[in-house]
């Protein structure tokens, strides 16, 4: 990690924890010898950054501290990178299009040096020639999530076999090449995973839903 961007992810830390940390304990987080942190201590308060040390206690960011807009380091620009050109191949065509539209906007707002880094990221994403296409629904189901609106599906499960259901869609996940609705299931009462792929019929509900902590995608995920 170049210094710059360690110096940066310490202050970063130093401004989500709002209290003192050791010179150890920031080093256990950035995986750096505790040396090191002392070094860089000492470089961010030449700086004028306007952290108290004391022995004993530790270093504490003693007021609002902001790094300029848009400062990210290299790494975390490679996985803003990484991460969009997989959602334009994996996601459908408009989560597709807010994904590129999302990386222009952040390279707009980036030093040309960072900018260009965004952009030449050597991380990609490609679709192999025997993954299909997105789901048709998918849209669709992202709308749902988003506004908690009850679906009625007709679903064909992997034994063949046709039913109809009320759900409550919670979230969505990829697996290999297929996504899973995870949802609540009004006739199971129940958690259930669906195929996205393998709904026949879909109809958004007027009728909304409200999670609660025990029907929520977070609920679901503590199951696993």
């Amino acid at each position: 990690m170049r210094p710059a961007d360690r110096l940066f992810r310490i202050i970063q830390l130093m401004r989500a924890t709002g209290r003192a940390m050791t010179a150890r304990e920031i080093a256990e987080r950035m995986e750096v010898a505790p040396r090191t942190v002392y070094r860089d201590m000492q470089h961010l308060i030449a700086s004028g950054a306007p952290i108290d040390g004391e022995r004993g206690v530790g270093y504490l960011l003693r007021e609002a501290f902001d790094a300029p807009p848009l400062a990210f380091t290299f790494e975390q620009l490679e996985a803003l990178a990484f991460g969009v050109r997989a959602v334009q191949m994996l996601g459908d065509r408009r989560l597709a299009q807010a994904a590129r539209e999302a990386m222009e906007k952040i390279g707009q707002g980036l030093p040309q040096e960072h900018a260009e880094k965004l952009r030449a990221a050597p991380l990609r994403a490609f679709r192999s020639a025997l993954q299909p296409d997105p789901p048709a629904w998918l849209g669709v189901i992202r709308e749902a999530v988003a506004a908690h609106r009850k679906l009625r599906i007709t679903y064909e499960s992997l034994a063949e076999q046709m039913s109809e259901r009320t759900i409550w869609p919670l979230g969505l996940s990829i697996f290999g090449h297929h996504w899973l609705l995870t949802a609540w299931c009004e006739l199971r009462q129940d958690f259930r995973d669906f195929r996205v792929d393998r709904i026949v019929s879909l109809k958004t509900e007027r009728q909304r839903y409200e999670p609660t902590p025990e029907r929520s995608f977070d609920a679901y995920l503590t199951r696993l």
